[in-house]
């Protein structure tokens, strides 16, 4: 397919939300994009990650910790923490399902924020910001569902590209923690990377020095992107990290169109 031509924008600056005392600048993919669709696919494999309706990467002018990530599905061996996750949770039934909104998928939402995310701006949802943050304007997204005796526990927010899967988001009941959802959902999603025959799961930015960040690479073999071609990663070796900020802006971060290759 032919690559398309699209705009980016440059957003303001603002606090960094995973390295203390830095800015940071995001780079924004046109939303109004006549056929977001058919960019979507090119945007995801340059790096670009989807949080709501906005796609976008970093682009800070002085730093480049944040980098793109994705497991390669079919060379994945679950380590032994993965085999005891997957042994724990034995008894929960996984479905796969167009994402939607619901008062059950909302209500398990609200309480997941309102336990992780209390005073944060995002612990006091509605509908509306459920259905803006979560459905995709983008492409076709799907929700893993997991349930034990017919009550939902978790839901893995997931879109698929033409190679594979992005995970975009994971709420899950917040009684539940000793079960590690989270991670249960990520083996879930390899999974139907390998039964959909489709290479890769992109896993959104890893950042060296955020603790937060770390469990994202516990999961091997992976590709790191440079900035122009995704390399496997030595978990020991140096990494060549590419320039963010090669953005395709002219000065002052007024848009011009470009080509995402």
């Amino acid at each position: 397919m032919a690559h398309q031509r699209i705009k980016l924008y440059q957003g303001s600056v603002s606090e960094c939300s995973y390295l203390e005392s830095r800015d940071a600048v995001n780079i924004y993919a046109d939303p109004h994009h006549p056929d977001p669709k058919s960019v979507y696919n090119q945007l995801i494999q340059r790096g670009f990650r989807r949080s709501g309706e906005f796609v976008y990467r970093p682009g800070c002018p002085q730093c480049n910790a944040c980098v793109p990530v994705r497991l390669i599905c079919k060379e994945f061996t679950p380590r032994r923490t993965d085999r005891r996750n997957l042994k724990k949770n034995s008894d929960l039934v996984v479905d796969f399902r167009p994402a939607q909104y619901t008062d059950e998928y909302f209500d398990l939402y609200r309480r997941y924020l309102s336990d992780r995310h209390t005073d944060g701006g995002m612990d006091n949802p509605e509908p509306a910001d459920f259905e803006r943050f979560l459905l995709n304007p983008w492409g076709e997204t799907l929700f893993i569902d997991v349930r034990l005796n017919g009550k939902l526990l978790s839901v893995a927010v997931t879109d698929s590209i033409t190679d594979g899967l992005s995970a975009v988001y994971t709420f899950f009941d917040p009684e539940l923690q000793q079960r590690a959802l989270g991670r249960f959902s990520i083996l879930q999603q390899v999974d139907l990377c390998n039964l959909m025959s489709v290479p890769y799961l992109y896993l959104g930015y890893w950042v060296n020095q955020c603790r937060k960040m770390d469990y994202k690479t516990d999961y091997r073999p992976q590709e790191h992107f440079d900035g122009q071609y995704w390399r496997r990663f030595e978990p020991h070796a140096r990494q060549p990290v590419g320039d963010p900020t090669n953005s395709n802006l002219t000065p002052k971060g007024r848009p011009s169109g470009s080509q995402v290759a």
